[in-house]
């Protein structure tokens, strides 16, 4: 049986992974100080024999007994209203936290997956993004800690692959929605559901013409898997090609929901990408991976949970 350690296990993307990883037969060792995650996203797997968690913050030393196959790096704030709010948690998660993980896959002899993000490519000039792209990054601009956090995270793993000899791995996540997000997170799926289903106006930011790419979190997690078993170390971009403008997908959660909500347009947010889509021919070339959920269907299951969530937490900030 493989041992694994997902950092942020109990955030949204982090449980579904924890999910999977017991599902494939591993022993699962949560680690998360619940600063953006949520106890009780991981509260079902609490009771399973193969399962743990360890509240710890992993920008402090990390210790483990036992043997570690696999270390999966998921801690950080990941919303724009998260870390706006925590800026200095974010850097640190993505240098000290990466360190610090890094340093116990070197001293377990594990295998190490880092997740990344589209937003190490900023506001991108070349479209759809590459992995081979470098990026067009405002290191100085209120976004830019959680996007230099993700960049230096991606050097300091690859520093430990090539000095140490630490067998690692990098996803590059784009957009990804689903089950078990924050209604009031800040990111766009979240806020246009729980808008809708209050019957708010939904806030489109600028023109809601720039573009996303949306990923439903099996599609995502079935990425992952793959590279954490493949072979392959330089970074790969996991995430759905199908492109559609802010102003579409508000209209399409309006038809979805059946809200009569309007559409209110507030000013587009400093270094706010204008575009955003994956090329994902390695991810197919490398992995034999490309998204099965289509966004209507992905959307449906992801209403669904909000519809109930926000009925059993009526007045609930979050």
């Amino acid at each position: 049986m493989k041992n694994a350690i997902v950092t942020g296990g109990a955030g949204f993307l982090g449980s579904h992974l924890c999910e999977r990883l017991l599902e494939e037969g591993c022993r699962v060792t949560c680690i998360d100080n619940m600063v953006t995650g949520r106890p009780r996203n991981i509260e079902h797997l609490l009771g399973l024999d193969n399962f743990r968690l360890i509240r710890h913050d992993v920008t402090q030393p990390i210790e483990v007994a036992g043997e570690v196959d696999y270390i999966l790096h998921f801690a950080s704030p990941a919303s724009p209203m998260d870390y706006l709010e925590l800026p200095i948690q974010t850097l640190k998660v993505g240098s000290l936290g990466t360190h610090n993980t890094l340093g116990l896959a070197k001293a377990k002899g594990a295998r190490y997956l880092l997740a990344s993000t589209s937003e190490v490519y900023g506001d991108p000039l070349i479209h759809p993004q590459p992995e081979s792209y470098w990026g067009n990054v405002n290191p100085v601009g209120p976004r830019g800690v959680y996007d230099e956090a993700k960049r230096f995270a991606e050097a300091m793993v690859m520093a430990y692959r090539r000095v140490h000899s630490v067998d690692t791995r990098i996803v590059r996540i784009f957009n990804t929605f689903g089950p078990r997000m924050r209604p009031r997170d800040g990111r766009v799926v979240p806020t246009f559901i729980q808008q809708a289903l209050a019957g708010e106006p939904l806030s489109v930011f600028g023109d809601g013409s720039q573009t996303r790419s949306f990923c439903y979190v099996d599609d995502l997690v079935e990425g992952i898997w793959r590279l954490l078993q493949s072979d392959f170390p330089e970074p790969v971009n996991i995430g759905n090609p199908h492109e559609m403008t802010i102003l579409q997908f508000a209209e399409r959660i309006l038809e979805l929901t059946g809200s009569r909500s309007e559409i209110a347009f507030k000013p587009l947010p400093e270094d706010d990408p204008k575009t955003r889509q994956p090329d994902i021919t390695r991810a197919r070339e490398i992995l034999g991976w490309e998204p099965k959920v289509d966004t209507p269907a992905g959307l449906e299951r992801t209403i669904g949970y909000f519809r109930e969530r926000l009925a059993e937490t009526a007045g609930d900030p979050e």
